[in-house]
């Protein structure tokens, strides 16, 4: 029988999360687009924008730990909750900043206390999922949140480049971005979750014991590093406002655009995932997948045509929705409920490594090289790292369908490759 694509969509508090996790997500993607905009029109330097990814790094490889402990002890809901009023009020504390001049210093420390609310709330969001909807249906789950994720990725920048093109785009674009979060409290304060008890007390074991159990999971090992270096070598995203205006000369509503594009495009892939058959070989999949988005990043960086930019970040975005559905799944999934608050903590130290710690080195490489250069040889590393991943861990390539995984019974030494997802002609 074939699968109801739309299962999770029938449990109403996933309905009331996936609108929070909505609004959370579109009002970020505004705000990052807004200040990535407005950092490079004040000082007209690339490495401004790899500083935004150092400041907003920093704070979640130091805490995200203390994130995920918090997570897995405390109310999941209450915790991000109160993490996302903080990152209100750091919204309303950016528009302060920009109404009285907008100077830089003080936009990165906002975006320090921002990132710490994103450090020690990450980990109750990720962790909150299992709680909501059953095992049977999280893949389904995944799928359908990374859709809401890229849907909001791809209206808010589209939206946010408009708003920006208009006369005080910086205010207004501010102003809606704290409405949008004001929203996803309310209908986060509505979500029934189940409760589960909290036997193990808190200490130093504890604390490390999510860390301890990535690192003897190899297939999670394998796949957050995949994506950690593919990411952070390859990621074009910080770049955008260099080449929408000095490269491509679309202005703000073009940058808006290529950023959008990137969503459009996980978006459609995230669709055909929710209606195709399962993948039977997720994680040759996820190889190939990581491959072609080192390949469009190179097509990117080398293009002076917009339409032929949008395309590839098109591609991007739809290529790197595979890896993220095979990820989530195994990090989520492997992980007993317990420990999901932890080792969603580290999980999120890999993407914000990747994505924050990318930026740092796109800006990097951009004021050495300039832009163009930056973006080609990140291209060409995400290549290689499909090449080294593979042969590190071939594990990678014994992942089969993700419908049959299911929590580790034991956290403290699990196997190399869990049982349920070697090779096996019922599973492929």
């Amino acid at each position: 029988m074939a699968a109801d694509p739309y299962v999770v969509w029938r449990n109403p508090n996933y309905r009331l999360y996936a609108g929070s996790w909505f609004l959370m997500t579109f009002g970020r993607m505004i705000e990052t687009l807004t200040i990535r905009a407005h950092v490079y029109d004040l000082t007209h330097d690339p490495m401004s924008l790899g500083w935004i990814g150092l400041v907003q790094a920093l704070p979640v490889l130091l805490l995200a730990i203390a994130g995920g402990q918090i997570a897995d002890h405390f109310d999941r809901r209450r915790v991000l909750m109160l993490t996302l009023a903080l990152n209100t009020l750091v919204t309303g504390g950016l528009l302060v900043v920009t109404l009285h001049g907008g100077r830089v210093p003080w936009i990165y420390a906002l975006l320090t206390l921002g990132a710490i609310g994103q450090a020690l709330g990450a980990p109750s969001r990720a962790a909150l999922l299992p709680q909501i909807v059953g095992v049977e249906v999280f893949s389904n789950a995944v799928t359908w949140n990374s859709s809401v994720f890229h849907i909001s990725s791809m209206t808010g920048p589209a939206i946010g480049g408009a708003i920006l093109s208009a006369p005080a785009g910086v205010t207004a674009a501010l102003a809606v971005v704290i409405a949008c979060r004001l929203f996803s409290l309310a209908a986060l304060s509505w979500v029934r979750i189940e409760r589960v008890e909290r036997s193990e007390a808190i200490s130093p074991e504890s604390l490390v014991r999510g860390i301890r159990f990535v690192w003897e999971t190899k297939l999670i090992l394998a796949t957050i590093s995949l994506d950690l270096f593919a990411v952070l070598l390859g990621g074009a995203t910080y770049l955008l406002p260099v080449f929408a205006k000095d490269i491509l000369h679309v202005g703000k509503l073009g940058l808006g655009l290529l950023q959008s594009a990137e969503a459009v495009g996980a978006v459609i892939m995230a669709v055909l995932l929710t209606h195709l058959p399962p993948m039977k070989r997720a994680g040759r999949t996820m190889l190939w997948a990581v491959a072609a988005f080192g390949a469009a990043t190179i097509a990117f960086g080398l293009s002076r045509w917009f339409p032929l930019s949008l395309a590839m970040m098109f591609v991007v975005g739809a290529v790197d929705n595979v890896s993220v559905v095979v990820r989530h799944t195994l990090v989520q999934m492997l992980t007993p409920d317990a420990m999901r608050g932890r080792v969603s903590a580290v999980n999120n130290i890999f993407i914000v490594a990747s994505n924050d710690l990318g930026g740092l080195e796109s800006g990097l490489t951009a004021g050495l090289f300039g832009a163009v250069s930056s973006v080609v040889m990140g291209g060409i590393g995400a290549i290689g790292v499909v090449l080294g991943a593979a042969v590190l861990w071939p594990q990678i390539l014994t992942i089969g369908s993700l419908k049959v995984v299911r929590p580790l019974e034991s956290p403290a030494v699990p196997p190399l490759v869990p049982e349920t997802l070697v090779e096996d002609e019922e599973i492929v």
